[in-house]
């Protein structure tokens, strides 16, 4: 084998927490590249460059999914991290050509997906969930160190060299895959030419949500999950532009507020949520999540003060119990040999959100008149005001953050559905559901091979 030793979740774990920390170093430089490169509209343009990445994401992977169960996992992570990272260096060579590529990179920006499938080649199905925990976990980590170290940087040194230490970051990453990273898949799993066809079932991004209907619990599921994470995913895309721009928080606060709000995510969706499971159950759980999360939205929505962001902030993180909740829900109900079915499907939806959201709420920011068109006058004084809220008989001085305000119904919407989804007895008629033979699928918008995946991972690549 070409790599280091033998393949394990370790190579996965460094391979993520190296491309995501490269992205998070560039959190306070790239807020300050998108206000000057888009002046006018930034929240509506923002919406626009995540919503085409999200939407490209999402019909992408399942065919880079089935071309890797063919090539194997190494040529296509390389690939993923390589068109993901590249947009890096642009950012202070060619701000347009930088948003360009971000946009274009999400037919590549499936890292996450790549790397849930190398895990499957080399776990047990008994370890899979232990597994993508660490990896997960991995994820949130690099987030949560990685903008404050950015931060501190940019304000001591100035972006250049931030910019100039991710794109180094990033060739780490590239580096490792090409020199350290095993191939995970064997060669007796591949077809036996390269050139074996790919069925249009495997490449068909929609393939897992058209067996939606089919089971009315698994209905009631899916629209809560579709309900809740459309706002969820839009406010990952503008929440720490919005927070910088509008509220007035500084560089360094951001970064403090990521490490702070991720870290009580963590200590939610560990400590919380197992205690929360056994005392009032898995729906109830399920339900006190979208509570928080409806709480969260509407002090976004209608907070104007500093203070307002970091308690929502809290809310949040108890907020993120919602999502392990609903897997859990449908891993203990389901059928065995369903559970990689439904999944797929719920986690095929929030591939969706991913490039539904982001778009939704840069227009309803364009439609409110939320605009920073005197961001720079107030960066120049260094004050903390809020530069749309300086007229007092502005509609956004009354509602800061309409956007926000709409998830809060959009969520409203989603707990009453919820109500309804019994806590028992989840079984999915799949009907001919076809069972793929040439390994673990690389792509979380397809069932797994026989459904072999179980319960498929919390945390997606929606932060890059």
């Amino acid at each position: 084998r070409q790599g280091i030793g033998e393949p394990s979740v370790y190579h996965a774990v460094v391979v993520i927490f190296l491309e995501f920390f490269a992205w998070g170093l560039l959190t306070t430089p790239m807020l300050t590249v998108l206000h000057q490169t888009f002046p006018q509209h930034t929240f509506l343009m923002n919406g626009l460059i995540h919503g085409v990445k999200g939407l490209l994401s999402f019909l992408s992977a399942p065919l880079i999914g089935a071309l890797s169960d063919v090539w194997g996992r190494k040529s296509f992570l390389l690939l993923t991290v390589f068109f993901t990272c590249a947009p890096i260096p642009l950012m202070k060579i060619s701000p347009w050509w930088y948003f360009a590529v971000i946009s274009m990179s999400g037919v590549f920006a499936v890292t996450f997906s790549v790397i849930f499938a190398y895990v499957a080649d080399i776990t047990q199905e008994h370890e899979r969930s232990t597994a993508y925990g660490l990896v997960s976990a991995t994820f949130a980590a690099s987030l949560v160190t990685s903008p404050a170290i950015g931060a501190y940087l940019s304000q001591a040194y100035g972006d250049t060299l931030v910019v100039v230490l991710a794109s180094g970051v990033a060739l780490l990453d590239i580096g490792f895959i090409l020199l350290a990273v095993p191939e995970s898949l064997p060669e007796e799993m591949r077809p036996v030419s390269w050139g074996a066809p790919i069925s249009w079932e495997q490449a068909d991004p929609f393939a897992s949500l058209r067996k939606v209907g089919q089971d009315s619990t698994v209905l009631l599921i899916c629209i809560t999950v579709f309900l809740s994470y459309l706002p969820e995913a839009g406010q990952y895309s503008s929440f720490f532009l919005y927070l910088r721009q509008v509220i007035g928080f500084s560089s360094e606060t951001v970064a403090a507020f990521i490490g702070v709000v991720g870290i009580l995510s963590i200590l939610a969706q560990t400590v919380v949520l197992g205690i929360l499971m056994r005392s009032i159950g898995n729906k109830n759980t399920i339900l006190l999540g979208l509570g928080f999360q409806i709480l969260q939205l509407a002090w976004y929505g209608f907070g104007s003060q500093p203070w307002m962001m970091w308690a929502a902030g809290a809310v949040a993180a108890m907020s993120s119990i919602t999502f392990p909740a609903i897997s859990a829900m449908v891993s203990r109900n389901a059928d065995p040999d369903q559970q990689g079915v439904v999944q797929g499907m719920i986690t095929g939806i929030r591939g969706l959100c991913n490039g539904l959201g982001p778009a939704l709420y840069g227009f309803v920011f364009y439609l409110f008149h939320v605009e920073l068109n005197e961001m720079a006058e107030v960066e120049t004084l260094g004050k903390a005001s809020k530069p749309n809220m300086a007229n007092p008989t502005d509609e956004s001085s009354i509602i800061p953050g309409p956007p926000f305000l709409f998830g809060a119904c959009s969520v409203l919407l989603s707990l009453l559905v919820a109500l309804f989804i019994p806590e028992h007895n989840l079984v999915l008629r799949s009907g001919g559901h076809k069972k793929h033979s040439t390994g673990a699928q690389a792509h979380p918008h397809s069932p797994p091979a026989g459904g072999s995946d179980g319960k498929e991972p919390l945390l997606e690549d929606s932060s890059v």
